[in-house]
C-alpha cells in the first residue's frame, strides 16, 4: 500500500455563469514513504490546488486523498505546508514562530523537550545567531528557513513545498536547496514539492510528476530520476543522465506550450441552439463488434441525441475506411485501434492528418485461426508452431491480418515473436480483408489469420480451421475498435461530436446488458449489418467459443465486451502500447512528442463530458504498469526502453511529427 495516494481526484470549479471550470481531472499518484515528488507544469495546471487538497486546504470534488490508509479530509499536523511567502507572523522572533507551532501540535511533550526540539530546528536550519530576530530582520533565504524549520519541528509525517524558492536569488536557492536535501534524507520525510524550475526538480526528487495544461489537466508522464542519494549539486549535474532527464522535462514542457498555443488560435464552431450537423454518414466493416452502431440506429440512440439521420455505411475493407475518412466521404467511422494513431502520424508515407477519438466501442473478439491440416500435424500451441516452422525452411508460412495498424497485427506479431518466430522473416503476413479471411483460407492462399468474429467462428463451425489463441489468451481488455473522426471535423462540430459519444455510450452499455444479445444477434445477421449465419456470430457473442471442432467450447463471458470495467474510456496508456508496436514493426517512427500525439488523438475532455451529461461514472483507469501474456512490463513513462527491451524488431526510428501549420511556426 503506498503512504500517501492521490487516488482518481477532480477539482471543479464553479463558473458565475452557472457553468463549471474542470480545473484536474482524475489524478492519480501513489506516494511511498521518504519520497521526494515534485510537480511541474505550466502555470494554470493545477498544481498548486493538487498541494492545496493534500494539505486539506482545498477539497476533491471527486476522488480522495489517502494518507496510512485513512482518508484525509482536513487540515493536519501530519501534513505541513512551506509557502512561498514565508508565512511568519511579523510581531514573533524565530524562536516564538517556530514554538507557537511546536506548542500548539505537542502540548503533551514537557515544556523542556519541547524548547529542546525548538533549539534543535533552529540549528537545523542554521539560524542560530538570528534566532530572537523578527522577520523584518531576515533576508528572505532566512524567512524561509524558518518557515521550513516550523514544518519539521511538529514532527509532519509529509511536508508539502509550494515553490517555497521562488522568490529567492540563486545563491540563496542553491544553499536551502542543499540544507533542504540533507534535512530530508535525515528524517526520512516524504515531500511533495511545486516548482517550475526543472534543475530544482531533478536535485531534488525521486520523481518528477510532469502535469498537462488546464483546464482538465492531468498527469502527463511521471520520469524517474535514478541519481543516488546522497546528491551533490555538481554530482547531480555530470551524473550520466541528466542531460538526458532534463532534456525531457524541457521537451514535455515545449509540448505543452505548443498546444497551449494551438488552442489559443482554434477556431472552433460552438452551437448555440442545438447541432451543428445532424446528418451523418459513419463507417464500419461488418464484423461482430459493430455492434454498438448498429444498436445505437436500430434502437434509437441516435436520435434521442439529436442526430435525426444516421447513415451506417458498410465498408470493404479497414484502407476503405481510412480512406473515406480522409477524403470526407465519411463524417467518420468505425476504427481499428491503431488506426487513428498511424493517421495522425502519417502512416504509409501519407501527410499526416490528425485523428481524434473520444470513446472505445469495444474490446477483445479476435483470435487467432490456423488451417486444420496444422492441427492434424500436432500444432496445438504457439511452441508447436515455431517447431512446425522450423521444420518446413523451404516453405512460407502466410498468416492474414486485417490491416497494419490493427490489434490484429499487433498481437500476432507480439505472440510470434515471444517463441522467436520473425513476424517479417520466419513466416509472410498479408493484409487481407476480414470478410475474405475464410476463402482465402479455403483457397490456401494463407495458412491461418488473426481476425475478428464471426470470421474464425466460421471456419471452425465449418471444420476448416481451429483457434489456436484468442487475445483473451494473450492481453485481455485490450482496446479493439475505437470512434475515429478527423480533428479539423471534431472541432468544427463539437456538439454533434458530443452527441455521437453520448449515442455510443448508450449504446455500448445496451450491448453489454447480455439480456440483449439475442435482440443484437438478430440485427448483426440482417444483410445491411454483417449478414452472418447465426451459428457462427453466436460463439463469444451469446455462447461458449469453441476453438477446435467437435471439442468442449470455452465459456468467455468477456469475449466481446463493450461497456463493463471502464471499456468506453480511451486509455492513453494503452495507446502509448500500439505505438511502441507501430515503431517496432517499422510501420511507423514513434514520435519524440508521444505525449503531444495523444494529447491530440485522445479527446479525454470529450468522453468526460458526455459521461457527466449522461450521468454515468466519470473515473478512469490507473495509468499503472501493465503486461501481456509473456510477462514483460510496460511502464507507461518509460517506452523508448521497453522498445528497446525486444530482441525482434526493426531498427527503431524516433521522430517529431509535425502536425499542423501552427507547430511549423513554432519557435
Amino acid at each position: 500500500m503506498a503512504f500517501l495516494e492521490v487516488d482518481h481526484v477532480d477539482r471543479v470549479f464553479p463558473l458565475p455563469n452557472g457553468a463549471k471550470y474542470i480545473a484536474l481531472s482524475n489524478i492519480e499518484l501513489k506516494i511511498q514513504r521518504g519520497e521526494f515528488i515534485s510537480l511541474i507544469g505550466h502555470s494554470g495546471c493545477g498544481k498548486s490546488t493538487l498541494l492545496n487538497m493534500i494539505a486539506g486546504l482545498d477539497r476533491p470534488t471527486a476522488g480522495g486523498i489517502v494518507l496510512e490508509g485513512r482518508q484525509a479530509t482536513r487540515p493536519g499536523p501530519d501534513r505541513m505546508v512551506v509557502f512561498q511567502n514565508y508565512s511568519l507572523l511579523p510581531w514573533l522572533t524565530v524562536r516564538q514562530n517556530i514554538s507557537l507551532a511546536v506548542d500548539k501540535v505537542l502540548s503533551t511533550l514537557p515544556k523542556g523537550e519541547r524548547r529542546g526540539i525548538v533549539e534543535h530546528h533552529i540549528d537545523m536550519v542554521g539560524l542560530r545567531n538570528a534566532a530572537d530576530k523578527k522577520p523584518k530582520e531576515l533576508s528572505g533565504g532566512m524567512k524561509q528557513r524558518v518557515a521550513i524549520a516550523r514544518a519539521l519541528a511538529i514532527r509532519p509525517k509529509v511536508l508539502l513545498l509550494d515553490e517555497p524558492f521562488g522568490a529567492l536569488d540563486a545563491l540563496t536557492r542553491g544553499n536551502l536547496q542543499e540544507q533542504l536535501m540533507a534535512i530530508c534524507e535525515e528524517s526520512q520525510m516524504t515531500c511533495v514539492m511545486v516548482t517550475h524550475d526543472v534543475d530544482e526538480a531533478l536535485l531534488l526528487s525521486d520523481r518528477v510528476v510532469m502535469m498537462t495544461n488546464g483546464p482538465e489537466a492531468h498527469i502527463g508522464q511521471i520520469l524517474e530520476v535514478p541519481i543516488p542519494r546522497p546528491r551533490r549539486r555538481m554530482e547531480v549535474v555530470n551524473h550520466p543522465s541528466y542531460y538526458a532527464l532534463r532534456s525531457e522535462i524541457v521537451y514535455f514542457l515545449n509540448q505543452q506550450k505548443r498546444e497551449k498555443k494551438r488552442k489559443s488560435v482554434q477556431k472552433v464552431a460552438i452551437a448555440r441552439h442545438g447541432l451543428e450537423k445532424i446528418n451523418l454518414e459513419i463507417g464500419f466493416v461488418p464484423l461482430t463488434d459493430c455492434a454498438p452502431l448498429v444498436v445505437a440506429k436500430e434502437k434509437g440512440f441516435f436520435a434521442r441525441h439529436g442526430l435525426e439521420e444516421v447513415n451506417l455505411s458498410r465498408e470493404p475493407s479497414w484502407k476503405a475506411i481510412a480512406e473515406g475518412v480522409a477524403t470526407k466521404r465519411l463524417d467518420g467511422a468505425m476504427m481499428v485501434a491503431g488506426m487513428p494513431l498511424a493517421m495522425t502520424l502519417g502512416f504509409g508515407n501519407k501527410v499526416p492528418l490528425p485523428m481524434t477519438t473520444a470513446i472505445v466501442l469495444s474490446r477483445n473478439g479476435n483470435a487467432i485461426t490456423l488451417d486444420d491440416r496444422l492441427y492434424e500435424a500436432g500444432v496445438q500451441n504457439l511452441d508447436d508452431l515455431k517447431a512446425a516452422i522450423d521444420c518446413t525452411p523451404d516453405k512460407v508460412h502466410t498468416l492474414g491480418v486485417v490491416h497494419s495498424t490493427s490489434m490484429h497485427n499487433l498481437m500476432l506479431r507480439y505472440w510470434l515473436a515471444t517463441s522467436s518466430i520473425d513476424p517479417d522473416q520466419d513466416v509472410s503476413l498479408a493484409v487481407i480483408p476480414p470478410a475474405q479471411m475464410v476463402a482465402n483460407l479455403i483457397a490456401n492462399n494463407i495458412d491461418g489469420y488473426c481476425a475478428g468474429e464471426p470470421w474464425n467462428s466460421r471456419a471452425v463451425y465449418e471444420n476448416l480451421g481451429f483457434v489456436i489463441a484468442t487475445d483473451l489468451d494473450i492481453w485481455p481488455g485490450h482496446p479493439e475498435k475505437v470512434l475515429g473522426v478527423r480533428e479539423e471535423w471534431a472541432n468544427e462540430y463539437p456538439e454533434t461530436h458530443l452527441a455521437l459519444v453520448k449515442a455510443l455510450l448508450e449504446a455500448c452499455e445496451y450491448c453489454d446488458d447480455r439480456r440483449n444479445r439475442e435482440e443484437i444477434l438478430e440485427l448483426l445477421c440482417q444483410p445491411q449489418y454483417v449478414g452472418s449465419a447465426p451459428e457462427y456470430t453466436r460463439p463469444g457473442f451469446i455462447d461458449p467459443y469453441t476453438c477446435v471442432h467437435g471439442e468442449e467450447p470455452r465459456i468467455l463471458l468477456r469475449f466481446n465486451q463493450f461497456y463493463v470495467d471502464q471499456t468506453n474510456c480511451p486509455r492513453q496508456t494503452e495507446s502509448l502500447w500500439i505505438l511502441t508496436q507501430l515503431a517496432r514493426w517499422g510501420i511507423t517512427p514513434f514520435p519524440r512528442n508521444w505525449i503531444e500525439v495523444l494529447e491530440r488523438t485522445h479527446r479525454l475532455d470529450i468522453y468526460r463530458e458526455a459521461t457527466r451529461q449522461l450521468g454515468l461514472p466519470t473515473a478512469e483507469p490507473d495509468r499503472d504498469p501493465f503486461q501481456l501474456f509473456d510477462g514483460k512490463i510496460f511502464n507507461p513513462d518509460d517506452p523508448i526502453g521497453y522498445l528497446n527491451s525486444f530482441e525482434i524488431h526493426r531498427p527503431l526510428k524516433i521522430e517529431e511529427i509535425i502536425l499542423d501549420a501552427i507547430e511549423k511556426a513554432t519557435p
